[in-house]
C-alpha cells in the first residue's frame, strides 16, 4: 500500500491553506467559546496526522476495498438511528467504544469513496440510464438514514455531493438538462407546498425557519433571532473588526444573542471580531482550497482519482457556501458546520481524511 513518492510532488501548498484556515477556526472558538478551543486544537493535531497518514497510501489499494466501506457507511448510519445519542430534538451522534462521533460527517467521505470506485469500474456504462438508476439506488439508504435523523442540511450537502460526483463520473448531458428540467419546477412546487398551513412535507420547525427567513420581522424573537443577531454582528464588525475576544458587552458571544456560536454561526463571530477583512479572508481561504483540489482532479492519474479530488473540493466549496449564506441571511437557518472553522471533531477530521486522499491522489498525477 506504501509506495516511493518524489517529495517535490507533494502538495505542500495546499496543506499551508488548509492549516492556515484551521487556525482562523481555533482562534475563534477560543473567543466564541473558550472551554473548546482545547479540543477542537487536538481534533486538528488528529486529523493533521490522519492526513499525512493517508496521503502516502496509495488510494487505489484503498479503493478496493469499497463494498467494505459502503457496508461500515450503512451500519454507522444504522447503529445512529437504533441506539444513536439524541440532543437537541435529533438523534444524530453515535457513541462507540466511549467516543462519541457524527456518523453523517464521515459518511461524506465514505460516500465519495465508494461511487469513485464504483463509477470507475462502471464509467463505460455511465452514459446509459440503468448505470444512472445503479448509482441512485445506492445513494438512497444512506441519504434516508442521514434525512430521518433528522438532518435536512446535511442531506441537502450530502444530495448536492452526489450530483457532483454523477457530474464527474461522465454522466450524459441528455441526462443533466432533463434533470434540470424536472428538478427547478419541482423545487418551486415543493416550495410553494411547505409554505402551506397544514403541509406534512416537511417538520413545523424546519417550516418555520423557511417563513422566518422570508418574514423575518414576524419571527424576530424566534426562529429568526440567531440569524437576524448574525447580520448585525457581522455589519457591526465593519472593515476590520472589533477585534479578538472583544470585550464589549453588545457583542454576539458576551451578549448571548447566538447560542452556541463556536458551531454553525462561528461566521458571525468571525465578521465581528476581524471585520470585513477577516470574513473575506476566510472565503478565499476556501475558495482557494477548493481550486487546489479541482486541479488535482484535473491531474488524476485516473476518473477514481479526479471524483475524489472533485468530491473533495465540492464538499468543501459548497458546505462553506451554505454555512456563510445562512450566517448572511442569504438562505434559511440550517445546522451546518464552516469547514475546517466551526466546532466539531468529526467534521474537522473527516475534513482532513479527505484532503490526505486528495494529497494522495496528487502524488500520483499524471506527469
Amino acid at each position: 500500500m506504501l509506495r516511493q513518492y518524489r517529495i517535490r510532488d507533494y502538495d505542500f501548498k495546499l496543506i499551508i491553506l488548509v492549516v492556515a484556515l484551521t487556525v482562523i477556526g481555533i482562534l475563534a472558538i477560543g473567543s466564541a467559546k473558550e472551554s473548546v478551543q482545547s479540543r477542537q486544537l487536538a481534533g486538528f493535531v488528529f486529523g493533521a496526522f490522519l492526513m499525512l497518514v493517508i496521503s502516502l497510501f496509495d488510494y487505489s489499494v484503498i479503493l478496493r476495498f469499497y463494498w467494505v466501506i459502503y457496508a461500515a457507511n450503512i451500519v454507522l448510519l444504522t447503529l445512529v438511528k437504533i441506539g444513536g445519542v439524541e440532543a437537541g430534538g435529533a438523534q444524530r451522534w453515535l457513541n462507540l467504544f466511549g467516543i462519541q462521533f457524527q456518523p453523517s460527517e464521515t459518511a461524506k467521505i465514505f460516500m465519495i469513496l465508494f461511487f469513485a470506485q464504483f463509477i470507475m469500474k462502471h464509467q463505460e456504462e455511465m452514459g446509459s440510464l440503468r448505470m444512472i438508476g445503479a448509482c441512485i439506488l445506492l445513494f438512497l439508504p444512506p441519504i434516508f438514514l442521514i434525512y430521518i435523523q433528522p438532518d435536512m442540511s446535511t442531506s441537502i450537502m450530502v444530495v448536492l455531493l452526489f450530483c457532483v460526483i454523477l457530474f464527474v463520473g461522465g454522466i450524459s448531458w441528455k441526462y443533466i438538462i432533463l434533470a434540470f428540467a424536472v428538478a427547478v419546477p419541482a423545487f418551486v412546487i415543493a416550495l410553494t407546498l411547505v409554505l402551506q398551513p397544514d403541509q406534512t412535507l416537511i417538520d413545523e420547525y424546519q417550516q418555520n425557519r423557511i417563513l422566518a427567513w422570508l418574514y423575518p420581522e414576524e419571527y424576530a424573537q424566534t426562529e429568526a433571532y440567531q440569524q437576524t443577531n448574525s447580520i448585525t454582528a457581522i455589519g457591526s464588525g465593519m472593515l476590520y473588526g472589533k477585534g479578538y475576544k472583544t470585550n464589549e458587552i453588545s457583542s454576539v458571544k458576551n451578549g448571548n444573542f447566538i447560542s452556541e456560536p463556536q458551531t454553525d454561526f462561528i461566521f458571525a463571530v468571525i465578521g465581528e471580531e476581524f471585520g470585513f477583512v477577516g470574513g473575506c479572508s476566510v472565503i478565499v481561504l476556501l475558495i482557494l482550497i477548493s481550486f487546489e483540489c479541482i486541479m488535482v482532479a484535473r491531474r488524476a492519474k485516473d476518473l477514481a482519482g479526479t471524483i475524489i479530488s472533485a468530491g473533495v473540493a465540492a464538499l468543501i466549496g459548497f458546505q462553506g457556501m451554505i454555512n456563510i449564506s445562512v450566517a448572511t441571511g442569504v438562505i434559511p437557518n440550517t445546522g451546518i458546520p464552516l469547514p475546517f472553522v466551526s466546532y466539531g471533531l468529526t467534521s474537522l477530521v473527516s475534513l482532513y481524511v479527505g484532503v490526505g486522499f486528495v494529497l494522495n491522489v496528487r502524488l500520483q498525477c499524471k506527469k
